[in-house]
């Protein structure tokens, strides 16, 4: 079974940064299961929606919620099972639990909705301090 587990989660100042990890487990060598679908960042603030942070599709391609462009960035190593986020410049409004997802497409299209990812993470906490 696919099992995804987050880390990196932390107390930082604004404008500081934090790297995220997700390590993915219980894959497969081919087929649906074998790490080549999109992978994303979700987030969800203190008492609200779970809203995309990024999505990243094996070959390359990333796309990116406007809130967080030009600070955070997504990257994924298929050798390793590993998604990470480099979030930088980090501000109070980006605290929030942390998701990593992932799915059995490889296309990241589309990818804004909890719908679209079928496996989740437990989430890391990121909270950032004025």
């Amino acid at each position: 079974q696919v099992r995804l587990v987050e880390s990196g989660g932390g107390s930082v100042l604004a404008g500081g940064s934090l790297r995220l990890s997700c390590a993915a487990s219980g894959l497969t060598d081919s087929g649906p299961t074998d790490g080549r679908g999109c992978m994303a960042w979700f987030r969800q603030p203190p008492g609200k929606e779970r809203e995309p942070v990024a999505a990243a599709e094996l070959g390359g391609d990333t796309t990116y919620a406007e809130s967080v462009k030009g600070r955070f960035s997504i990257s994924r190593d298929h050798a390793k099972r590993m998604l990470y986020l480099e979030m930088h410049a980090l501000e109070p409004e980006d605290t929030a639990m942390y998701f990593c997802a992932a799915r059995e497409l490889w296309s990241c299209d589309p990818w804004t909705a909890r719908h679209n990812f079928l496996y989740w993470g437990q989430g890391t906490q990121v909270t950032v301090s004025s």
